[in-house]
């Protein structure tokens, strides 16, 4: 089915694992709670798609756009989404654990309370994207954009961020214990009540920062 159109079709529900569907026109499409797992979407324009509570995990969706793509509660756990265009999509509460997302545009995604624990996010855009209480627990996000991202109450215990770009990031409240943030750039971050204990912070830039009633100790 590779570069099938099968844009605003009606797909709710349907089993779609494991199939071949690379460069597919799927913008629109109606695809909630569908079996979508291990699918092979490379390419594939999922733009605006329904997608609330379907199954992605293990799909191969590398360079496929799902811009504001609705995604809330979906399983894309150990997806493959490098490079994937994921700019304003809905996310919240879904499981990306373990996704592979290197290079992926997350730019203003909503991904409140979602599950990213392991995810890999290496040069990942996340420009302003909606985070709040979202559990990025060892995630790794080295050299990513997360510029006026918003944080609060995130745990990123462990998350590995080195030189990644945190300017005016709002992280009121969140777990960063034992956090990698070597060479991080967190000029003019709002991090009141944060938890930085044990984390590294070595050549790191606290520049105006927002520090009160947050925990450093080391």
């Amino acid at each position: 089915m590779q570069g099938v159109d099968f844009r605003q079709a009606d797909l709710q529900g349907a089993d779609l694992g494991g199939a071949k569907l690379q460069e597919a026109n799927l913008e629109e499409a109606e695809l909630q709670g569908a079996d979508l797992g291990r699918a092979e979407l490379q390419g594939a324009n999922l733009e605006e798609a329904e997608l609330r509570g379907a199954d992605l995990g293990r799909a191969e969706l590398q360079g496929a756009d799902l811009e504001e793509a609705k995604l809330q509660g979906a399983n894309l756990g150990r997806a493959k989404l490098q490079g994937t265009n994921l700019e304003e999509a809905e996310l919240q509460e879904a499981n990306l654990r373990g996704a592979e997302l290197q290079g992926a545009n997350l730019e203003e995604a909503k991904l409140q309370e979602a599950n990213l624990r392991g995810a890999e996010l290496q040069g990942a855009n996340l420009r302003k994207a909606e985070l709040q209480r979202a559990n990025l627990r060892g995630a790794e996000l080295q050299g990513a954009d997360l510029r006026g991202a918003k944080l609060q109450g995130a745990n990123l215990e462990e998350a590995k961020l080195r030189g990644a770009d945190l300017g005016r990031a709002e992280l009121q409240g969140a777990n960063l214990g034992r956090a990698e943030l070597q060479e991080a750039d967190l000029e003019e971050a709002k991090l009141q009540g944060a938890d930085l204990e044990e984390a590294d912070l070595q050549g790191a830039n606290l520049r105006k920062a927002e520090l009160q009633r947050a925990n450093l100790r080391g």
